[in-house]
């Protein structure tokens, strides 16, 4: 923190991201800033073969704080993390995935926290561009509503995140880095916030299968995490999820346009998750790696 304002770095993790990366870099070129200062932009290019280096580049011509790190062979996100920790000159770091799309105050609001000494990590709030008319649509946004839900008494991080830079790094096999992140900081005794002003736009998978492999590679990474550093994350309570379901999403408005087709859909989605994370159960005992996954094409579409 310099001159009553908190100065920070965001870091972009980017594989083949050429539909999206320029409408991200625009939307944080564009953030509306009063307390917060944005000194650099690096995006972490790991092994990508479309045109996402080239317009960066073609972009960071017009705004010198942007700068492109490239990884000629794709590595995993762990690895473009760990490479980020080590090249962000400010102490306190945004993390974001390529695939999603910031409102004009989301980092003001995401970084602000930071004025508190006590606060290490703070994590956005996702909302999928999907339509809740499809039955994969519904399905992710069930899930986000439910971990925004869960989020807002016990903060789990996810998505887009900052963080005091207070680690050198993450597991070079980690599958879920925001996870591995969260343990670390909440380990040296700071707090986590979410901050639910912080919204993201976000494309989640179209496909059931896409779903499936994206919640089970997920689920895997939390039982590794729970295992590594004896730490749980709040959505991974059975409980509290459905009760959430009964409190929130049946009574919703999304839920209520349509009661007799979102019933199908819930038991579904409910059906699946349970499935995903079987899946993400025999995966993780049986060493099964997903630090570098195939991702959901689906959800490359633009934001």
């Amino acid at each position: 923190m310099r001159k009553g304002k908190i100065y920070c770095s965001v870091g972009i993790t980017a594989h083949n991201e050429e539909r999206n990366i320029l409408r991200l870099l625009r939307a944080i070129e564009k953030q509306k800033l009063k307390n917060v200062s944005i000194t650099e932009i690096i995006v972490i290019s790991s092994g990508s073969t479309d045109n996402t280096d080239r317009i960066v580049l073609r972009e960071s011509r017009y705004d010198s704080r942007i700068k492109l790190i490239t990884q000629i062979n794709r590595k995993g996100k762990a690895s473009a993390v760990n490479l980020l920790v080590e090249k962000a000159k400010e102490d306190i770091v945004v993390l974001e995935s390529a695939d999603t799309v910031p409102l004009k105050n989301t980092i003001e609001h995401l970084v602000s926290p930071f004025f508190d000494k006590k606060i290490g990590i703070t994590g956005s709030h996702p909302v999928p561009v999907n339509k809740t008319e499809s039955l994969t649509g519904y399905m992710v946004w069930m899930m986000w509503t439910l971990h925004h839900e869960i989020s807002l008494k016990d903060p789990k991080m996810g998505e887009v995140i900052c963080f005091r830079k207070k680690f050198e790094g993450i597991p070079i096999l980690s599958a879920v880095d925001e996870v591995n992140i969260e343990a670390l900081i909440k380990g040296q005794g700071y707090t986590a916030k979410y901050v639910p002003k912080a919204i993201i736009k976000n494309k989640g998978p179209e496909t059931v299968a896409e779903f499936i492999s994206q919640r089970r590679r997920i689920y895997a990474g939390h039982m590794s995490a729970k295992k590594e550093y004896s730490y749980r994350v709040s959505t991974l309570g059975v409980t509290r999820i459905i009760s959430l379901i009964f409190k929130k999403i049946l009574p919703s408005k999304e839920f209520r346009k349509h009661p007799i087709r979102n019933s199908i859909f819930t038991i579904f989605t409910i059906l699946t998750e349970m499935y995903s994370r079987w899946l993400g159960k025999r995966d993780y005992k049986r060493k099964i790696d997903h630090h570098i996954w195939k991702t959901a094409e689906t959800t490359r579409n633009p934001v």
